[in-house]
């Protein structure tokens, strides 16, 4: 039987099909493994605001929705669920006190590390499917293709496709 997050019928998809298939899959799996853990109430877009104060806990708002490659106004709407849930809570910034600090609580940082679990086990998976030297290699793969600036592509790679020819016919004298 054929996983529903595979590509559908296009027998070449893209790489960015395919990433985003592999990330959907993924994803899916680790925030099923953080909700058997008895974090039922979070949703799988928490996960961007988690992730990142997992990482780095105290960030602000602006900070947390750059790395997480967001709008600052959507981030805003998941750490005020996460706020209102117990995950996150906010505090003066010492520096600003315009600005303020996003922290994990308790209950945020053991669902952090409930995620952190479920991603070894993903891991894991992926490492046992495709053997360890395949996985080292996809691992810098990614790597790479994350470190890529594809704000716009080298002047040199971009080629403009030829003007059609003019369809428009003058009359004859």
């Amino acid at each position: 039987m054929r996983s529903q997050a595979v590509p559908g019928p296009d027998p070449d998809p893209s790489t960015t099909t395919l990433l985003r298939t592999a990330y959907n899959l993924l994803s899916a799996a680790i925030y099923r493994g953080v909700a058997q853990t008895g974090a039922s109430d979070l949703r799988p877009a928490h996960g961007n605001a988690m992730e990142m104060l997992a990482i780095q806990d105290g960030l602000r708002l602006t900070d947390i929705a750059a790395r997480a490659g967001m709008a600052p106004q959507s981030m805003g709407e998941l750490v005020d669920d996460l706020v209102s849930k117990g995950y996150l809570e906010r505090h003066e910034d010492p520096a600003d006190r315009r600005a303020k600090r996003i922290y994990l609580t308790g209950k945020g940082r053991a669902t952090a590390a409930a995620s952190k679990a479920a991603m070894r086990q993903v891991e894991e998976q992926i490492s046992q499917l495709l053997g360890a030297r395949q996985y080292q290699q996809m691992r810098r793969d990614l790597a790479a293709i994350a470190g890529l600036d594809l704000r716009s592509p080298p002047a040199e790679t971009l080629v403009l496709p030829a003007a059609a020819p003019s369809r428009r016919h003058t009359r004859e004298p």
